[in-house]
């Protein structure tokens, strides 16, 4: 089965994931089919703290891919935060 989830990379004390369609049977941080976004929890400044190619995961889910928890949150979050830009 295909889960859409997080990777981790960056270093010690700064993490940055990768929001990307796995097999569910690789490792966490092991090989994936695609990458489809970047979330960074410690971005400051001007650095864009997300990013997801929407597109590419609604081709994902529907083909039968699962989102985990954590990126179905910050999927919600982030359809949540572009709304109010485009209603403006």
């Amino acid at each position: 089965m295909v889960v859409i989830r997080l990777t981790r990379t960056g270093a010690k004390s700064q993490p940055f994931y990768h929001i990307v369609a796995t097999d569910s049977r690789s490792r966490r941080d092991g090989r994936y089919i695609e990458r489809l976004g970047y979330y960074n929890p410690v971005a400051r400044g001007g650095e864009v703290p997300l990013h997801i190619a929407t597109d590419r995961l609604t081709h994902w889910t529907s083909v039968g891919a699962q989102v985990s928890p954590t990126v179905q949150r910050l999927v919600k979050a982030a359809q949540k935060s572009a709304q109010p830009a485009a209603a403006a």
